[in-house]
């Protein structure tokens, strides 16, 4: 990657501004943490709290401090820091066993790289520093994000409380798409993006319908309630050997009472919302919930196409396409190597954005990706013809 191209329109000053924002985001969640919850459970979907706030300011000074010109490191602030927080090197079930930095000298080496940061922006601004330090801010913004996850995982209470649209139909209304060639990708003049976005091609897209907004709760809780985590039929094979291994038959944070189905958000159960967004489904419910309803899941294209259509509600949850998370024509990687390379063909691709992602996040070119059974995600799913 040719990092001397212009890829950021933000000046030193806001670029710090932006690291401080996220950072106080972060320290937010930090506060509520419970006196347990440094450490956590061991779980396969979470990172225990401690390493992963080490690892943010880890990241943030491999790439924006001690990389060199000839591609070696300068050495760490913290001695042995690459053993304990390199995500790429370190296996996450060790990651609850290491000699973590103790809260209050992570604060002190979070300190320390975040002035160090700034003082280099101010002093040293080039294209390639603005890329890093871009790079640094929306990995950490996506490490907020997984910290939401967390804390609905775990029936934490959040800093804040979310905001969830309340009235998508049952029956969703739906968008004719003409047939278009649809352009997938980036283009180098558009500023920072990722790498799983380059470049710019163009995919064939036949006509279809695709609903304008995500599916509701009431419309999810019929599928539950027809027996739908039953039906064989609407299950693929690799969805059927989940949900018979899980042994899931409604959804994760659902319970059945007398008066009907209820669902926890972090602490607090509630009665269903009709008209909520359905969300915290894999990828292989909604892909049987959208094979009981006659429909499937949108191609990422499809998905694509339909945001430029002003009727097109998105935003109000991640959204699982029918798409595996593979490469674009000609895909290279960038300099952080392991951002997607290590995931194409595992993980099945998303579009959107939810309600604890950052608007900056919330772009139609913006590549998301999830194992198909993660249910932690704040991911929903709409559907196209069939």
């Amino acid at each position: 990657m040719n990092l001397d191209r212009p890829v950021s329109g933000h000046t030193p000053d806001q670029l710090i501004a932006s690291l401080a924002q996220a950072r106080e985001q972060l320290r937010a969640l930090v506060a509520c943490l419970p006196a347990e919850g440094w450490l956590g459970p061991r779980d396969p979907v979470l990172n225990p709290p401690l390493w992963e706030l080490g690892h943010i300011v880890w990241f943030q000074e491999r790439w924006c401090l001690r990389a060199q010109a000839d591609g070696s490191l300068a050495a760490s602030r913290v001695p042995g820091a690459d053993a304990l927080y390199d995500s790429s090197a370190v296996p996450h079930d060790t990651r609850w066993d290491l000699a973590l930095l103790p809260p209050a000298a992570l604060d002190a080496y979070a300190d320390q790289v975040t002035a160090a940061v700034a003082a280099r922006l101010r002093s040293a601004f080039s294209p390639a520093l603005a890329y890093m330090v871009e790079l640094c801010l929306y990995h950490e913004l996506m490490h907020i994000e997984a910290w939401w996850m967390a804390f609905q995982h775990l029936g934490y209470a959040p800093p804040a409380a979310l905001a969830l649209p309340d009235n998508l139909p049952l029956l969703a209304s739906r968008l004719s798409l003409a047939e278009a060639d649809v352009a997938l990708g980036s283009r180098a003049d558009d500023g920072f993006v990722f790498d799983n976005e380059k470049w710019c091609h163009t995919v064939h897209v036949p006509a279809c319908d695709i609903d304008a907004s995500l599916v509701s709760e009431a419309t999810f809780a019929a599928f539950v309630d027809a027996g739908g985590y039953q039906h064989r039929a609407v299950w693929s094979q690799a969805g059927w050997d989940w949900r018979t291994a899980s042994g899931a038959t409604h959804p994760v944070y659902w319970r059945k009472t007398a008066a009907g189905w209820q669902v926890r958000r972090f602490t607090h159960w509630s009665p269903l919302r009709a008209g909520a967004p359905m969300l915290h489904v894999n990828g292989f419910e909604a892909e049987a919930c959208a094979a009981w309803l006659g429909r499937r899941l949108p191609s990422a294209a499809e998905w694509q196409h339909a945001t430029g259509s002003a009727d097109f509600d998105w935003g109000a949850g991640w959204e699982w396409t029918r798409d595996a998370f593979a490469p674009y024509p000609g895909f290279e990687p960038d300099p952080y190597r392991d951002y997607s390379q290590p995931w194409f063909h595992t993980r099945q691709e998303l579009r959107g954005g939810g309600p604890v992602t950052d608007a900056r996040l919330k772009r139609p070119g913006f590549r998301n990706f999830y194992l198909p059974h993660r249910r932690d995600a704040f991911a929903g799913f709409r559907t196209a013809s069939a």
